[in-house]
Formats: C-alpha cells, structure tokens, sequence
C-alpha cells in the first residue's frame, strides 16, 4: 500500500490563530508534519484583550501549558462568568457565569424548583445558587475543585489575557517543536492548473514555498480562502448589525474583577477585560445607527482607568464563509468568519476549528465527502453560537430605535423555535454538540426577562417548607466557602511571588 499521508502543511498569517494551529499540530502530529508558518511584521493584528471561555483550558493542556506560566506570559487574570449590564432593560444587570448552579432533583433540572421557588416567594435571585457568581461578585478566585462537604462543584474558570502575549508565547513553543517561521509578505498565490488547488504561495522577496494543505490564519481579508479562491461570505448582519468596534486600552482603576463586563448602549455595547498590565476595552456598535465620533465618545466617558493609547476602529461583517475548507485551504480564526465577542467566543471558535482539523486531518486524496462533513460541522458551530448571540439582542425592552429594532425582527427558526419552547413549558434542550448548554441560556433568558409561567410538573414533589428548605441549604452551602477564598488579586500577586521564588532556570511545573 502506498503512502499517501500528508506532510507539508503551510500556515498562512500569525496571530492568535496561526500560532494557535501551529502549537496544536506540532504537539499532535509533529512527528508526521513538516509545518511552516509565514507571517509578515508589516501586517498588524486585529488582538485586544481576549476574553475565553472553559475550553481554552483543554486547549492549553493539549499543548502541554503550565497554567500559572501561561498566566504569567500573557498577563491574564481569572474568568468566571460575564456580567451583562443594561441588557433587557436600562439598569438591569445579570452574570453569565460559568459552572454549576444549584443542584439537581428527581431527573428534573435545579432551575425548574426556582421557577417553582420565585413563584412562590421562596426562592432568591438565580446568581445565589451559582458558586461561581457569589465569588465573582465578592472578588474571590483560588483553584476550587469541589465545595468541601458538599456534592456541589467548585469554581468553573477561563482567562483573560493579552492576545499578542499569547501569540508570542504559542509561537515559543511551536518553534521549539520544530514549527519554521518564515518572515515574509505574501505577493501571489499559485493554484493548479486542473484541481485548483493552492499549490505555492510567492513572497515579496521572490521566494516560493510549496505545500500540500494550507491553513488560512491572514485574518477578515481571507487571503487564500476568499481572494485566491472566492470561496463567498454567509452575511449575517440583518440580525447581527454591529459593524464597527472602538478598542482603547486602559490603566486599571481599581482591583481586577474575576469576570469579564458587557454594557449595553443605545446602538450597541462595551466590554471590559481587565489583565494584570491595563485593562482592554472596547464599544461595539452599529454605524447606521450612531457616528464613529459619538461611539468614541461613549467609550471615553464610561471607561474606568486613563487611556493607554489613541482609540482605534475595527470594521468587521458578522456571518461566516459558505465554506471553511475549501480544496486544500482551511480558513480558521477571522479568515472563517466573525461574531462579535459577546460571549468570548472569538478564540474558542479557532480552537474548534482546529479541534475539526485534527479530527478530520485529510490524506492527499482529500475526499470530498470528508470536506463536505468538516464544513457541516463548522457551519452548525457557527450558527449555533450565532443564535445565542442573537438572543442577548432580540431579548430586550429597551426604546431605542437600534433595539426596538432587534425586538422586532425575524428570528432563525432554529432560535424562535427555542424561545417559544422556553416560553411555553420553562424548558431548554441542548442540541447535538452546540456549544451552551441549557443553564448559559437559562441565565440569558431569565437574565433578560423572558420568564415562562409553568415549570416541569416534577418540581411540584416538594412541599412548599420543602422546597424553602432545600434552597435555604443551597445558599448556605454556596456562600460558606467564601471567606476562605483570596481575593482575585491576591491570588494573582501568589503566583508571582511564587515565581519569583523559583530557582533559576527550574521548570515551572
């Protein structure tokens, strides 16, 4: 049997994603590959300060990252939910966190006893349930597995952290694997004849590189995927349409909250991620809805700390390309596509995608029908989290014209078909592998005053004094622990003391 495995993969364009498929593939497949990634210093990065969810976690483990190393390098801090401000109405304010909240009964989930409970007076709001909440809004964080004595879990986390740090950080290690960096600008990419396939790209110096797959990580420009071989662009801005970003980084003002922050403003919405070094902030917004100089202005007035820097424009298309692998090109990270990072699903988005990859790593045959599966799958991410997006949108009672807007406009059926079930029975289901799981949209829905008025007849098993009993224990279970936990910063300045305690050149695992 002859072999027919791949072995020269080429990389096109560094950043967060590049450098990210290249750690991923030299520490799975090194042995197997020979990976090469071009990028040019020319060309700048779109990276601010990133906000992940859990997974990234497993990403870094796959890689072989020490955490407190990683968090060291890119000066992250700890994540445990996102706080979203004014989103249903002016003046509210919910947490998306992440984790556990409560406990379940009787095969029933925890939320349906506090649909019950709030009915019925007994029950507080839904964040007291939430171990992850409670310490998030007390400032807390420390590594906690399980609440002691308890069948509870203990703290669900993700990061914050600066993307260019961690670029610089993957990069070290992918080198160290044996990834080639080649600096270079792109001038033409040479396709076959006959197949149409990307066959060489040619650098500015007049060098060729060859290569049999091709991972396109140039960013919204899409080098190979759409300018070399116009794969087309799904366009998603009649539900989503924020179009521009004004990014600002700022000194930090106070101690680092061990959440990320999402204010809603009247045409769109601003985030705060606070790392060690400043924070990363930012106004999302639409530009047929309000002027480039009003949204600056916005995010000047409501940021926390002195700017760092000028303010800069993003301009950006929210939707996906009608195909993320085509030929030998693989798209990943803004060259696939762009949702806005609402939910901080920007960087988990190109660890799915590199996830598939791996999964379904071609021969040199490239089989169509493996193409078509991994392009399925992409699209149904894709789409998925672009429903949970849409949701924190078309879920408001703001009076604003952008907002009256999204109330109003015609939903996927695959979202509507999920709000009605909501709305009618208090249920949620998880559908194939989507990313958030029933309890991220419970908070959101809830979070956004879309509350049903029934919940699922089993939590009717409890008397009244039982069900107050069993949410009283709850709560107390919930916010014992926490006055043994450090604080956010304290936790963080532990790490550096500990660092700063290791001898030198000794592994920081």
């Amino acid at each position: 049997m002859s072999d027919n495995r791949l072995r020269e993969v080429v990389i096109v364009g560094g950043g967060t994603a590049g450098w990210m498929a290249a750690a991923a593939l030299a520490a799975t497949m090194g042995e197997q590959l020979r990976i090469r990634l071009i990028e040019s210093d020319e060309i700048g990065i779109v990276g601010v300060g990133e906000a992940t969810i859990p997974a990234i976690r497993l990403f870094n483990g796959l890689v072989g990252i020490d955490e407190d190393e990683f968090i060291r390098a890119t000066q992250g801090s700890f994540k445990l939910g996102i706080e979203f401000q004014n989103w249903g109405r002016i003046g509210d304010s919910y947490m998306h966190a992440f984790g556990q909240i409560g406990q379940s009964l009787d095969l029933i989930e925890f939320w349906q006893y506090w649909l019950r409970g709030r009915h019925e007076g007994v029950a507080g709001p839904l964040g007291h349930y939430s171990f992850n909440e409670t310490a998030a809004r007390a400032g807390r964080f420390a590594r906690v597995a399980r609440i002691p004595n308890s069948q509870l879990d203990g703290l669900s986390y993700a990061f914050h952290f600066d993307a260019a740090l961690y670029a610089r950080f993957l990069r070290g290690r992918a080198e160290r694997a044996g990834v080639v960096r080649t600096e270079g600008r792109i001038t033409h990419v040479n396709r076959d004849g006959e197949s149409g396939f990307v066959r060489s790209v040619t650098l500015a110096s007049g060098e060729e590189i060859g290569g049999e797959l091709f991972i396109d990580c140039s960013g919204f420009r899409g080098l190979l995927i759409e300018q070399a071989l116009e794969t087309g662009y799904a366009d998603w801005s009649h539900w989503l349409p924020c179009d521009r970003a004004i990014a600002v980084p700022t000194a930090n003002a106070g101690p680092l909250r061990p959440y990320t922050q999402s204010i809603a403003h009247p045409a769109g919405w601003q985030w705060r991620i606070p790392l060690q070094h400043r924070t990363g902030n930012g106004h999302v917004f639409s530009s047929a809805a309000m002027s480039e100089d009003e949204a600056t202005r916005i995010l000047l007035d409501t940021v926390e700390g002195e700017p760092l820097a000028e303010p800069r424009t993003i301009s950006f298309r929210t939707g996906m390309r009608q195909q993320a692998w085509n030929r030998n090109v693989i798209a990943l990270g803004l060259a696939s596509g762009f949702l806005e990072p609402l939910e901080s699903t920007s960087i988990h988005l190109v660890q799915n995608g590199i996830a598939r990859l791996i999964s379904h790593f071609p021969d040199r045959s490239f089989a169509q029908v493996n193409i078509d599966t991994y392009n399925r799958r992409i699209a149904y991410d894709y789409e998925r989290i672009r429903d949970f997006i849409i949701l924190h949108y078309t879920a408001n009672q703001r009076d604003e014209p952008f907002w009256r807007h999204l109330r109003e406009m015609d939903l996927p059926d695959s979202l509507r078909d999920k709000i009605e079930l909501f709305k009618a029975t208090g249920r949620v289901f998880r559908e194939q592998e989507e990313l958030f799981t029933e309890v991220g949209w419970f908070q959101v829905l809830v979070g956004q005053n879309i509350l049903p008025e029934t919940w699922h007849p089993l939590a009717d098993v409890l008397t009244r004094e039982e069900l107050a009993g069993f949410l009283a224990d709850l709560r107390t279970i919930i916010t014992a622990p926490l006055a043994r936990l450090p604080s956010h910063d304290q936790f963080l300045a532990h790490l550096a003391v500990a660092a700063a305690a290791q001898p030198q050149g000794a592994s920081a695992a």
